[in-house]
């Protein structure tokens, strides 16, 4: 059982935070570097926010949502 916990620490640890690790490295050498690369990040969710927000009106103008009281039959 020990061997399980051990495993999960050695995929969380060696490969899923290996980009979080690169960045905190780039961080010491380079900080302009490193705080580009998260404003990018922030400037794709929020295009994706937008982009998500225009769907959902485009939804709402068309009246295609059933916003009756009670969505279930149970309710």
């Amino acid at each position: 059982m020990k061997d399980f916990f051990y495993a999960i620490q050695d995929l969380f640890v060696d490969v899923l935070f290996t980009p979080f690790d690169a960045l905190r490295a780039l961080e010491l050498d380079n900080w302009w570097l490193a705080n580009i690369i998260s404003w990018i990040f922030l400037i794709i969710g929020f295009v994706a926010m937008v982009y998500w927000m225009k769907q959902l009106k485009i939804f709402n103008d068309n009246n295609e949502e059933d916003k009756s009281v009670s969505s279930h039959s149970f309710l």
